[in-house]
């Protein structure tokens, strides 16, 4: 079967295309896990993450599973049983951080907005002040296409008291994420999305106070695989602990991708996603198409597009795959059959790539 896998280009909620430098790096030759050569490509990750985050947190690393560990790693850590956790939802990732500290034994609670629009900030202060040990929030929600303000959140949790978890999957590489100016304390990402490597790592940094939480712990954290304690001993120090067999390749890839970012520079990446962006909201306005999402809240990197009554989202999808090898995303959950999800990330986020999408959606419509 794998004769049959072809290129598509990928414009949709994510995987994004993966840059052939990253390609390359993948089929690099495989070595240990502990050998010195990859201890040194490892602190280089490290070094790089820490640019892309714009913090200098020592505990940031790559963890070994897609953005959704990330998000398992960051409730598991943090919550204890009958810790009290307030998540801002405006989307299915929301919903779901909610859901993983659930059964984690947090007593959750939720402030929810309609879906397309942003977290509201005077609704979202006046729950935050109540009182929590977590406050959570997705900061691109990827389902909806809203870029929620958490430069105007995270001064209200601080000054609460609280930790302030954020979820950057779909933003890391394509907007600023400046971690310590938001002094968010667990913050993680994905690889798959605008920095153009495959699917399986978990970009993941937290702050100092993030680290005393954890210390303070009563009990050992439940998940054995993504205990940062344990996680600690093999990507910190200079003799290393054998946690787990890490994903050699994959962090070769991710070296790649990170190197590719810093020699690009984060200011001209986030130029090139919002170019990308203008560029497609001229070729849709031309076929009359509409945005879910007010032009101050959109993200460049994930366009949710109205469909036009009358037509069917599926079979535009289908005809866009099977006649011109291009992928878009469907809407989720009350979005369902009503928005496409057109995704600009990474390498997907190139003037030809948005010429060859806006010619195919013009022959398919």
């Amino acid at each position: 079967m794998l004769s049959t896998v072809t290129e598509t280009l990928l414009m949709g909620p994510g995987p994004s295309l993966v840059a052939q430098s990253v390609r390359d790096a993948l089929a690099l030759p495989t070595i240990g896990h502990l050998d010195p050569r990859f201890i040194a490509i490892m602190d280089e990750i490290k070094a790089m993450l820490r640019s892309a985050f714009a913090t200098d947190y020592e505990m940031t690393m790559p963890l070994s599973g897609t953005g959704s560990a990330g998000m398992e790693a960051v409730f598991a850590n943090a919550v204890e049983p009958g810790d009290r956790v307030l998540v801002l939802v405006n989307g299915v990732f929301g919903k779901r951080m909610a859901e993983v500290a659930g059964r984690l034994g947090a007593t959750v609670s939720t402030v929810e907005f309609d879906w397309g629009t942003p977290v509201a900030v005077e609704a979202a202060q006046a729950k935050i002040e109540e009182g929590w040990d977590i406050v959570a929030l997705v900061h691109a929600e990827t389902s909806t296409g809203v870029r929620n303000p958490v430069e105007a959140i995270a001064p209200v949790v601080k000054s609460s008291g609280a930790l302030l978890v954020v979820d950057v999957v779909t933003s890391l590489g394509g907007l600023t994420v400046p971690v310590g100016g938001w002094q968010a304390d667990f913050v993680y990402g994905g690889t798959q999305k605008c920095l153009s490597c495959p699917p399986g790592l978990a970009p993941f940094t937290v702050s100092p106070v993030g680290m005393e939480r954890l210390a303070r712990r009563k009990a050992a954290v439940p998940n054995w695989y993504l205990d940062l304690s344990l996680l600690t001993g093999y990507w910190k120090g200079a003799k290393r602990s054998y946690h787990h067999t890490a994903p050699i390749n994959m962090l070769y890839g991710l070296h790649r991708a990170l190197k590719n970012l810093q020699e690009e520079g984060l200011d001209a990446a986030v130029a090139r996603h919002r170019a990308a962006h203008e560029q497609l909201a001229l070729g849709l306005e031309s076929l009359s198409l509409e945005f879910l999402v007010d032009p101050e809240f959109r993200l460049p990197m994930l366009n949710a597009v109205r469909v036009p009554d009358g037509v069917d989202e599926a079979v535009v999808r289908s005809r866009l795959l099977a006649e011109a090898d291009i992928e878009i995303g469907a809407g989720l959950g009350p979005l369902a059959g009503k928005i496409w999800r057109i995704g600009l990330m990474g390498e997907s986020a190139r003037p030809h790539h948005v010429d060859r999408l806006l010619q195919a959606l013009r022959k398919v419509l």
